[in-house]
């Protein structure tokens, strides 16, 4: 097999193995390569993924090493989405009925899932993280695209139970949005004991619905490793919530004007771009 070969499969099998330890000598027999041959194809990836800011090849030496492939992207690339996705939420067409907006598109559309998955994910590449859960049911597909960067399990609270998920725990909380207390549940098998979980939602106004699956973490005797939002929007009160990472930040919806002001959140000063 050529070297062009070579890179291109290596490259394919790594990234579907997002923080996946793969021996070095798994490769040599792969491709029928030597070792020395393996390195150096590993350095022009590597080199290649951090001219791109497009993610990390890390390697770890001994007996036991081998090397991963860490989803991660660059300051600039990050900079660059997130101004251009708070323009697209600034469309004055998205406002909807209560002080919400109309993400459907965005958490529906493969490319926006792709890089916010990626953003989430570079954020908390090294926080250990072993499941991400959201609640039903908008934040179900970003919490898959998130998980499946990280490649760990994908959790998700409902407010109804069904039946095939079987014994389930449940919290009621006070949902921010209808000034009401809410129930939600999840599934006993859902989180072994002291997981460490990130949380992920969509939107997030007083934090009530992020308490409500902090609560339930805590439940399952497990840890909450982080909490991350696409969007936040201004909220009058206190929120419960204050630890917490946002994508974008809306700072007005007004329906009468027609006016939609939206900006970067405070994602890129909570990151750690250093890993280049």
């Amino acid at each position: 097999m050529k070297r062009s070969e070579r890179l291109a499969d290596m490259t394919k099998f790594l990234m579907e193995r997002p923080h996946t330890l793969i021996a070095l000598p798994f490769f040599a027999k792969r491709y029928g390569a030597a070792k020395s041959s393996i390195s150096e194809d590993l350095a022009i990836l590597k080199h290649t993924l951090a001219s791109n800011e497009d993610g990390i090849l890390e390697t770890v030496a001994g007996a036991a090493g081998g090397v991963r492939y860490i989803p991660f992207l660059g300051q600039k690339p990050a900079e660059k989405y997130l101004k251009d996705l708070a323009g697209r939420i600034q469309d004055s067409s998205r406002i909807l009925p209560g002080g919400f907006l109309y993400l459907s598109d965005i958490l529906g559309g493969p490319y926006d899932l792709e890089m916010i998955g990626k953003l989430i994910a570079t954020r908390y590449a090294y926080a250990n993280i072993e499941a991400v859960m959201t609640v039903e049911t908008r934040g179900i597909s970003l919490a898959n695209a998130v998980a499946s960067y990280l490649n760990v399990p994908a959790v998700t609270a409902r407010k109804r139970s069904k039946v095939t998920e079987g014994a389930t725990v449940s919290v009621n909380y006070m949902s921010s949005s209808t000034s009401r207390v809410a129930k939600m549940e999840l599934p006993t098998r859902a989180l072994d004991k002291d997981t460490n979980v990130l949380i992920v939602d969509d939107f997030m106004k007083g934090g009530g619905t992020l308490d409500g699956m902090r609560q339930l973490v805590k439940e399952f005797d497990c840890q909450v490793a982080g909490v991350c939002v696409l969007c936040e929007t201004e909220y009058e009160e206190e929120r419960k919530i204050k630890d917490y990472v946002s994508l974008v930040n809306i700072d007005q919806i007004d329906s009468e004007k027609e006016i939609v002001l939206a900006q970067p959140g405070n994602f890129l000063t909570r990151t750690n771009f250093d890993r280049f």
